[in-house]
């Protein structure tokens, strides 16, 4: 992952979101083949990996006879558009599917969260969700159906990316010194299109600058054991998220919403006529939170310090509120009490699986039937819903597709 603490002073997903924005301006005749002019580049690249201590014989390893890979711009040229209302994005996230294989994955590694607790101080709630959304727990089957090897995908983007040429350069450095450092291989080192790995998805500026071992094997690595790869997360978000310990990161409350405004402490909340929606009192009255109302007419936060360091991972207020309620949820905590304007209850796992299931049947390719909703079945969900004439297409697998389903489409 990329962050505030890295040369671009960008998070993560703002960086990717800016490198997919000029991908989709480059050129199309430069997503069709690798154009002439890469191996020039590579030579003239070769001395500046040197001098920032990468080794002749890592280069020619890595670097020696590798091809761009140009289709992380052609792939996201065609990326669908999935426009999901916040309702919708948090029951995709905070579903059956990764609540139920969120307890079994603490359950076999509840050792592993007492010590990351004890050591950082940061919640099992929270990096059992980050975990959830990343990879599907450390899932294999993501590793090998949706990861690339990055090392063809940090060359293109360091050669013909036009806006953060320089990040990506030094990404490709990045992911040679890991090398370099005999943490990993090319062949294991796969992930996302722009090189995020493992079961956090680390970028290698954070592998290299913010990784621990964990484990005590010798080296740091995202991959194999999780031990790595959430012990390193849990000192990122202290690190870099200014997490808290002993905070939880907020609640859903009721009550005047600008009765007091800025950040107060939970006191001050109580004292204005703010309370918890569930009607427990607040644990820590003189901590601080800020109130937060992501859609008028629904539900009413006040969040704290860390839920933005939740944020630091993935610069989303979205993304920070569904992975905080995912954690709690894991934890046994309830839904939202008060629902947002137009929402539905999200589908549960059987019929997740029964959508998925009808809908591959019917010829739309969802990717698995495992009540898992990803880019495949949201894609799969909006074709249907383009040839059975249900609006919006939006890609959302809720009650309404599935009663369409039912009746055969």
């Amino acid at each position: 992952m990329v962050d505030r603490d890295s040369p671009t002073s960008l998070t993560r997903r703002r960086l990717l979101q800016t490198a997919l924005g000029a991908a989709v301006m480059l050129p199309a005749a430069a997503s069709a083949a690798a154009p002439a002019g890469f191996d020039e580049w590579r030579d003239a690249f070769r001395a500046k990996a040197l001098a920032k201590g990468v080794s002749p014989r890592t280069w020619d390893r890595v670097m020696g006879s590798l091809e761009p890979d140009m289709s992380v711009f052609k792939n996201f040229q065609k990326q669908p558009e999935f426009n999901e209302q916040l309702w919708q994005y948090i029951n995709r996230r905070v579903s059956d599917w990764r609540i139920t294989a969120g307890r079994e994955a603490l359950r076999k590694n509840e050792a592993l969260f007492a010590r990351i607790e004890r050591d950082f101080g940061v919640e099992r709630g929270t990096l059992l969700a980050l975990w959830g959304v990343e990879s599907a727990y450390g899932d294999p089957l993501v590793q090998q159906n949706h990861m690339r090897p990055v090392f063809p995908s940090l060359a293109a983007l360091a050669w013909r990316e036009p806006r953060r040429r320089p990040y990506w350069e030094t990404e490709l450095i990045n992911a040679l010194r890991i090398v370099d450092k005999g943490w990993s291989t090319p062949e294991e080192m796969r992930g996302s299109w722009a090189g995020a790995m493992g079961h956090s998805q680390w970028m290698p500026e954070v592998w290299l600058n913010v990784g621990i071992d964990y484990d005590g094997d010798g080296r740091v690595s995202p991959f194999g054991r999780p031990d790595d790869a959430l012990g390193s997360t849990a000192k990122y978000l202290v690190r870099r998220g200014n997490y808290h310990r002993g905070e939880h990161w907020g609640y859903e409350v009721e009550g005047p919403g600008g009765a007091v405004s800025g950040s107060r402490s939970y006191l001050a909340w109580s004292r204005s006529g703010v309370s918890r929606a569930d009607g427990q009192p607040f644990p820590d009255s003189s901590a601080s939170a800020t109130m937060w109302v992501p859609v008028d007419g629904g539900p009413k936060f006040l969040i704290g310090p860390n839920f933005y360091a939740v944020k630091s991972y993935n610069p989303s207020m979205n993304y920070a509120l569904a992975i905080c309620h995912l954690g709690d949820r894991i934890l046994g905590g309830s839904p939202f009490i008060h629902p947002f304007p137009g929402s539905e209850r999200a589908l549960t796992l059987a019929e997740v699986q029964e959508m998925q299931t009808r809908l591959t049947s019917a010829g739309f390719d969802t990717g698995g039937t495992d009540g898992r909703v990803g880019n495949d079945t949201m894609k799969a969900i909006r074709d249907f819903q383009i040839k059975s004439g249900l609006r919006p297409a939006d890609g959302y697998g809720g009650l309404k597709v599935l009663a369409r389903l039912r009746q055969g489409g």
